[in-house]
């Protein structure tokens, strides 16, 4: 039972979803808002959100219906997100390792995907936050908006609408755990290229070799040669 449902306002689409899990047969059930009070990122981190101009959304998929381990299946959401905006903006986008979404060297979105159960059911919540009317932002910040990232001025509502579908369409037919990892790395943001981190508060440079199944990123570092990091072990500088 696929379905869509809409609010004015919310803290977290995260937290409210349970709201509108009604049946014990709900499936791929979404609930979205334009004004997101207290959205939640990855690892404690807080997702800010201007009102009316930006996407908050969350998708129920119920864990059954993924036979992938939980680091590949949070890369494919981020190959999904990927290929519906690089489809749409008809842009270069990349992810940024673990599931950020980049578009001309810009943070425009943040994945965020929790186990819950709920109805006696156990859950995928995919949480996404995407910027997409936004055009002022910190100036230290690496955020970007879709808007701002291409001059196209979107329609919110229909951009939820056709995401929504896209995504299911998606869902219902992930590859194997090779295609998967194949796609991640071929579209993960500054591969092979060289770059600046920061490790243990030190700055070096250091080169992306690829994202293994585990959920790990492994880097060529000019100290300490080929190393593997999990998420917060090191930061990338861009």
């Amino acid at each position: 039972m696929s379905e869509l449902f809409y609010r004015n306002a919310c803290s977290s689409t995260n937290d409210e979803i349970s709201d509108v899990l009604l049946y014990p047969q709900s499936n791929f059930v979404g609930l979205y808002t334009f004004n997101q009070i207290k959205g939640r990122g990855q690892y404690g981190n807080s997702w800010t959100s201007a009102a009316e101009q930006n996407l908050a959304y969350t998708l129920a998929v119920k864990t059954s219906c993924i036979l992938h381990s939980d680091f590949l299946f949070n890369y494919y959401t981020a190959i999904a997100v990927q290929n519906y905006v690089a489809n749409l903006t008809e842009k270069i986008v990349k992810i940024k390792w673990p599931n950020d979404i980049i578009v001309g060297n810009k943070k425009v979105a943040g994945i965020l995907i929790e186990k819950k159960k709920i109805n006696q059911e156990n859950y995928f919540i995919i949480g996404i936050g995407i910027n997409i009317l936004q055009e002022k932002f910190d100036e230290i910040s690496n955020a970007g908006s879709l808007l701002t990232q291409t001059g196209e001025r979107l329609n919110l509502k229909q951009f939820t609408e056709n995401l929504h579908s896209f995504l299911i369409e998606k869902l219902n037919h992930i590859p194997n755990d090779d295609e998967i990892s194949a796609q991640f790395n071929l579209n993960l943001f500054r591969k092979d290229e060289i770059s600046v981190f920061e490790l243990n508060n030190i700055r070096q440079n250091g080169i992306i070799k690829n994202a293994d199944e585990n959920g790990n990123i492994w880097i060529e570092l000019e100290e300490s040669g080929l190393q593997s990091f999990y998420h917060k072990e090191i930061k990338l500088l861009y």
